[in-house]
């Protein structure tokens, strides 16, 4: 042994000995800078980890040139090495000696960068270039870059049975643009089916290529949830792969997180609130669309594209082993998928969102707010330049309406909100001084007219 050895003790040398296969061409690990023979220096340990790999902390979690590493790796290397010295309280050890490391490399979020993306292998440029060297990252994917890898023929297949034709250069641009740091398209992306249509299968793909820069979980979970916000930090997508049925009861978070292009406040359960970024993307998979409690507004519905997937073959039979196959073609939907994120930043970041897509979202905004029905009824009102009517009278049309179609009017207060807040979608003009009776003035709003009688 070396001569740095010889304060051992006699028992921790055998142990040494016998994780090393000791033999003369073996040299064990030089300690002597962080043991001293009684105990470990935790500085000293932590610098002698750092020149073995470079890491950075962010917000307590650990990366290096591939990517996070998880604590509980990080704990399994540093037992390996301190296993022949430590031989009470490990356990603690080890944790001190995790959070000593984590404050050592503590540093800021590296930039942002939208024009490239970090596979395995090297990084790809959005020009189309590619090279071997690698960068610091948080979202350093699993995959390689292979662009020989062939055409993936299953994937493509699986497509064409599950979604129509019209729809899937939106999914393919959405899974590209998970692959880059950018809520540029401020889009969430849900797909709604019967159920069986094997909607999950994307998931796993989705899994296959992001690996652990992918969470999943439930979007009433990241909506309610004050600290599941906090989780999304440093990731490309959160997945719901079977939403829930019941209404949200509020929207800000996934509001926020969709369109979210600055720093927002991230809270950890028993730790101060940072200041941090967000690029997670949304994507939920269910027999339901993504329903409000309160929020019927344009912005809450606008920022998702609602695809609904092909009816399933009563004789279809499936195929158990078909998610195995689809993730043996993961370097070719690679392709596939930058193909569609081209197209994406070519097109100013605006999906290619297919006119059933967007009928799809129109019923779903009519389906759960009926005062978007009421507006776009015939003989109740009528939209036009150089008309107006009071906020009285166009209550009074809607509960006429309600009343003939046996549906239930929302309170005044919600009528109204709904027409402020959507008034230039709507091509409304909110106005406080419209002519009444008498000379009087009203409010109500210009660019809209009611035909039918209301007194």
């Amino acid at each position: 042994m070396q001569e740095d050895f010889k304060s051992l003790k006699p028992e921790q040398l055998e142990v040494l000995k016998q994780l090393l296969g000791e033999t003369d061409n073996v040299q064990p690990p030089d300690v002597s800078d962080w043991f001293d023979g009684k105990q470990i220096d935790e500085i000293d340990f932590g610098e002698y980890l750092l020149r073995k790999k470079e890491r950075k902390c962010i917000h307590g979690k650990l990366y290096d040139l591939d990517g996070e590493i998880s604590d509980e790796v990080i704990r399994k290397e540093i037992l390996d090495e301190i296993r022949p010295y430590q031989k009470t309280n490990v356990a603690k050890m080890v944790d001190r000696i995790l959070g000593t490391l984590k404050l050592m490399c503590q540093c800021e979020m590296p930039p942002i960068k939208e024009d490239r993306v970090h596979f395995s292998n090297g990084t790809y440029y959005l020009d189309g270039t590619f090279t071997e060297e690698k960068e610091w990252t948080m979202n350093r994917l699993p995959v390689r870059y292979d662009p020989d890898a062939p055409k993936p023929e299953k994937w493509l297949a699986f497509l064409n049975d599950l979604l129509e034709k019209e729809d899937i250069p939106v999914l393919q641009e959405f899974m590209g643009y998970t692959m880059i740091p950018s809520n540029r398209a401020q889009k969430m992306l849900l797909i709604i089916g019967k159920g069986g249509e094997g909607k999950s299968r994307i998931g796993r793909v989705l899994r296959a290529i992001l690996g652990d820069n992918m969470n999943t979980g439930s979007i009433q979970k990241l909506e309610n949830d004050r600290f599941n916000r906090a989780d999304q930090e440093g990731k490309l997508l959160f997945m719901d792969d079977d939403m829930r049925m019941e209404a949200l009861p509020s929207t800000n978070n996934i509001k926020s997180i969709v369109t979210m292009e600055d720093k927002i406040d991230l809270e950890r359960k028993g730790k101060q609130s940072v200041q941090g970024y967000l690029f997670s993307r949304i994507i939920g998979f269910g027999n339901g669309s993504l329903k409000s409690l309160h929020d019927q507004s344009y912005g809450f519905y606008r920022r998702q594209i609602l695809l609904t997937t092909k009816d399933r073959p009563a004789d279809r039979k499936d195929d158990r082993y078909l998610g195995d196959k689809l993730i043996r073609e993961t370097e070719g939907i690679v392709l596939w998928c930058l193909e569609g994120l081209h197209r994406l930043v070519r097109n100013g970041f605006e999906f290619s969102i297919s006119d059933r897509a967007r009928k799809n979202l129109e019923n779903l905004m009519e389906n759960e707010n009926n005062i978007i029905s009421f507006l776009n009824s015939a003989g109740y009102v009528r939209r036009e330049e150089g008309t107006y009517a009071s906020s009285r009278q166009l209550y009074a049309a809607y509960r006429k309406w309600c009343e003939d179609n046996l549906e239930r009017p929302r309170a005044e207060n919600t009528f109204k909100k709904y027409l402020n807040e959507n008034a230039e979608t709507l091509g409304l003009v909110y106005d406080k001084n419209l002519p009444g009776r008498n000379g009087k003035t009203v409010r109500g709003f210009r660019g809209i007219h009611v035909e039918v009688r209301t007194e």
